[in-house]
């Protein structure tokens, strides 16, 4: 089956439908093409809120935001990037608030806002309250306005579609293929531009708060066509995931006061960062638990947990502020906020590298300002350099609705200017080898059990703390895995709802974002951000700062090529000296 729309948007979280909406607004027709129902994406399951400097509770300024993230960042951040976003974030705040969105309330009526983790006051003096938020249910509030207001303008959706490959010839993007997971059809979408906004790959790892669908499909299939990953070595942990179980647990919950404490209820935090303590950035938090683990401290049946404490906090605060939290930990751990500290852990969280794009999200298609015309980028699955090694907490909504915006409107522009190209011959070509080889398969290899073994290798050897011998060693494993992901078969031969169909695509892009990262983390010989190397302990800006630039190796696949592209820098390069870690 054959469709034509202006422009096509690729993912429904807060991204995909900001840039439909901006699209939709500038005068072509648009559609939506998402492996689930809109208002299921994971945005959803964003909880703390978008940093802002409105200053609603205390003075603050987007040149205090701009700092915040570069520094949050290790300086890897792109400062054009950051100067954008922290200027126009302000804005698209307010316009949310006017489309409906419900926000918590100041007394004055004004926006709430609340402090979150390396956000700062006057270049990082103190903590400063500038998280927008809706209770600790921010994304969800997201979604379910932004999904409202493209039915307004009259996006078309295409649900439970799959996208399987990107039509690309003579450096243009021409549209896309998709698998209909109702029909087990296959779908082919010609378009002027394409937006790709459908997440992360959070699902590489075993304890993760990725939802399932989070597979890297899309970051897979650009890395299929010769054409770069960024900074796929740094990887996000959250600090606090729900023990075991990898579920949310915002930084909202520090920043409403909650304080972490080890098996003794110290309030550790105050010996790593005595300035902000439990609101430091997520990097610090996270590798200082895990430090607080190895050395006996831990919490829990296997001691490998750390508590967060509420009981000090008013009921109306956790029950109120933190209802979704609470009610989490009540379902899943059988613990009371009100009266039991609740154990957490570091969880696989969200990838700062990705596809690279301008400011624009225009894809890049080298490090040397190469774009693929037609083809943007946004959110999460996009590395416009926002976050740099490590994206501070808001920041990540804020990217989505900032960059999304941007992305559809610069789609429109050009789909308004052109005129269509002629897709390849048999577009669908690809997509039917890729489904008839997993359907011919020898049956020797079993899906869930490669995974597995990804999921926990991953964990072990690109985790938190790193170092060259095991990740060299996991280089290894994936070819490994690649290899025995090539005697995998399909045995359901339904052809409608096949979830063993798709499980094994989404296995194949999985191994594809596990190699670029596994590649660029061996061949970055420092520590700067997420990215923390037992072996090279230092920060080298003399020999590191640039961004990594992953290409797979057309002519030999299993291995990566390696190039580079300079950073941004304006305004802030103050604190270049290499930094040793204090952990």
């Amino acid at each position: 089956m054959h469709h034509r729309y202006d422009v096509l948007v690729v993912g429904a979280g807060g991204a995909g439908l900001m840039a439909a909406l901006y699209a939709a607004k500038g005068n072509v027709s648009v559609a939506c093409i998402t492996k689930l129902y809109p208002t299921r994406s994971h945005t959803g399951a964003a909880q703390g809120g978008v940093g802002a400097a409105l200053g609603n509770v205390a003075e603050d300024s987007w040149e205090w935001h701009m700092f915040d993230t570069i520094k949050g960042g290790d300086y890897l951040t792109d400062q054009d990037a950051a100067e954008v976003f922290s200027k126009e974030i302000i804005e698209t705040v307010y316009e949310l608030e006017h489309m409906g969105l419900p926000f918590s309330r100041e007394e004055n009526g004004t926006i709430a806002q609340r402090k979150f983790g390396g956000h700062t006051r006057e270049f990082g003096k103190a903590a400063v309250e500038r998280s927008c938020y809706a209770k600790d249910r921010t994304g969800h509030m997201i979604l379910q306005t932004l999904y409202q207001q493209n039915v307004k303008e009259g996006t078309t959706f295409f649900n439970e579609f799959h996208v399987t490959d990107l039509l690309i010839e003579d450096g243009r993007c021409t549209g896309v293929v998709a698998y209909e997971l109702a029909t087990g059809e296959i779908h082919t979408f010609h378009a002027k531009a394409v937006i790709l906004a459908a997440g992360g790959y959070g699902r590489v790892f075993k304890i993760t708060s990725n939802a399932l669908t989070l597979t890297g499909d899309l970051m897979s299939i650009y890395y299929r066509k010769g054409l770069p990953l960024e900074d796929m070595e740094f990887y996000q942990f959250h600090p606090t995931g729900l023990s075991k179980l990898g579920i949310l647990v915002t930084e909202g919950i520090r920043g409403e006061g909650g304080i972490l404490r080890n098996d003794s209820h110290e309030r550790f935090m105050e010996r790593y960062a005595p300035t902000i303590k439990d609101l430091a950035p997520r990097d610090i938090v996270a590798r200082s638990m895990v430090k607080e683990i190895r050395e006996g401290r831990g919490v829990g049946p296997d001691k490998d947990a750390i508590y967060i404490d509420l009981t000090h906090l008013p009921r109306e605060t956790v029950e109120g502020k933190l209802a979704e939290i609470t009610d989490l930990a009540r379902t899943y751990l059988g613990l009371d906020p009100l009266k039991d500290m609740v154990l957490v852990q570091p969880t696989a969280h969200y990838a700062m590298g990705g596809i690279p794009t301008d400011l624009n999200g225009l894809c890049l298609s080298d490090g040397a300002g190469g774009v693929v015309e037609g083809l943007y980028a946004a959110g999460e699955q996009a590395c416009v350099s926002l976050h740099g090694a490590n994206r501070l907490g808001t920041n990540s909504l804020g990217d989505l609705i900032v960059f999304g915006k941007r992305a559809g409107i610069a789609a429109a522009a050009y789909a308004r200017a052109t005129d269509y190209a002629e897709m390849p011959e048999r577009a669908e070509r690809e997509t039917v080898h890729l489904l008839d080889t997993l359907r011919g398969g020898s049956g020797k290899e079993n899906v869930a059990a490669i995974r597995r073994d990804l999921q926990e290798s991953m964990m072990q050897n690109v985790g938190i703390f790193r170092n060259g011998p095991d990740m060299a060693k996991q280089v290894e494993i994936i070819k490994e895995l690649k290899e025995r992901y090539r005697g995998v078969k399909v045995v359901d031969p339904a052809k409608r709802y096949n979830g063993d169909l798709i499980d094994a695509v989404e296995l194949g892009f999985l191994l594809d974002c596990a190699e670029a990262m596994a590649a660029s983390a061996v061949n970055r010989t420092e520590s700067r951000g997420a990215h923390e190397r037992e072996d090279y302990t230092t920060r080298d800006d003399v020999n590191w700062l640039k961004h990594t630039m992953a290409y797979r190796d057309m002519n030999n696949p299993g291995n990566v090529i390696i190039g580079y592209k300079p950073v941004t820098l304006h305004g802030f390069t103050r604190s270049f000296e290499p930094k040793a870690r204090v952990y």
